[in-house]
């Protein structure tokens, strides 16, 4: 079923990028809007597979809106997808 989730740190086509190219192998393609603010990414998805791709997605520094993190782990969280970022651009 095609579900769209709400991402926290998605700034730019260089995370649009970088989700694309990291998540493809394990969920398929997905849709990155960066017309929407919080971004949205929409993609194939059934229920049971969400909280993987939630792992999947704060692993790279974008995790879902409705996170729950502590101070810690909302800093670590901001400066990966810092890194996430400059290595879409860069393989551009």
């Amino acid at each position: 079923m095609r579900q769209t989730f709400q991402v926290q740190n998605v700034k730019c086509g260089g995370c649009s990028k970088t989700l694309k190219e990291k998540l493809r192998e394990d969920f398929g393609d997905i849709e990155v809007d960066l017309e929407h603010f919080p971004r949205q990414i929409s993609l194939e998805i059934d229920d049971e597979r969400i909280k993987q791709l939630g792992e999947a997605l704060k692993a790279l520094g974008y995790p879902l809106v409705d996170e729950k993190m502590n101070f810690i782990e909302t800093q670590t969280v901001k400066a990966k997808s810092f890194v996430s970022c400059a290595v879409g651009k860069w393989s551009e």
